[in-house]
């Protein structure tokens, strides 16, 4: 399995708090990560539809919250575009 505990936890304490992993930034990490693994994915299986659909349900509900963030701390979401690399 690609996302462990481990995964999950170093992920939430790198972008997050510990304890927090509610917390934008961290939801925003960790749907990133699980982004990259499934695009690796479909780069091999290029007809597996359901994992596609997944994929861009993802990018989705990581945009909603890269757009609440954006309105509420501008601050908050200018770090975390540069620090995962993301396109605006």
């Amino acid at each position: 399995m690609y996302l462990t505990k481990e995964v999950k936890e170093e992920i939430f304490a790198k972008h997050g708090e510990k304890t927090n992993t509610g917390k934008s930034e961290a939801q925003i990490a960790l749907f990133t990560f699980r982004i990259s693994h499934l695009t690796e994915h479909l780069k091999k299986n290029r007809h597996d539809y359901n994992t596609e659909r997944s994929l861009v349900l993802l990018v989705g509900k990581r945009r909603s919250l890269l757009d609440y963030l954006k309105k509420k701390e501008i601050n908050r979401y200018r770090e975390i575009i540069k620090v995962l690399g993301i396109r605006k």
